[in-house]
């Protein structure tokens, strides 16, 4: 209970929606509930493990096409809600990326682990960690909505 507002905000992060969030961290703490009498320790980072793995299972069974529009949407000038926009581009360059890179920058970045506790939730080697986050940060680093004139005007 006293983490749900964390492992909730992960799971945002992880999905980009409100609702799908709550959905993989209901599953997360069900699947979690089952194991319970076997967890030492800090509950924390086995149900953030759950977490990244059902949404990795998520990710891949559900098909992610382009949805096509007939008409672009118009950019208008920055106003007084430029951080809100900036915020909102990040997010939405966020989710772009591949969900392998996405989950190391969340658990890295915005959760504040450790290159071995990124690891260890992900089940990987500190070395795919840090060379996910590269890929990643390089993809962002040239997303041209990100460094677009506009955006930086």
């Amino acid at each position: 209970m006293s983490r749900s507002t964390r492992l909730l905000r992960s799971a945002y992060l992880l999905t980009g929606d409100w609702a799908t969030a709550e959905d993989l961290l209901q599953t997360s703490l069900v699947k979690a509930w089952s194991a319970w009498s076997r967890i030492e320790g800090d509950p924390e980072p086995y149900v953030r493990r759950i977490l990244v793995n059902s949404h990795a299972s998520w990710w891949r069974r559900r098909w992610r096409g382009e949805v096509p529009t007939g008409e672009l949407p118009e950019h208008g000038r920055l106003g007084p809600t430029d951080r809100i926009d900036d915020r909102d581009g990040l997010w939405r360059a966020l989710r772009r990326l591949p969900p392998r890179q996405r989950t190391v920058l969340v658990l890295r970045y915005f959760e504040h682990l450790s290159d071995a506790e990124v690891a260890d939730a992900m089940d990987c080697s500190i070395g795919t960690v840090k060379s996910q986050a590269s890929r990643a940060l390089a993809k962002l680093r040239v997303d041209e909505s990100l460094t677009s004139e506009e955006a930086l005007s």
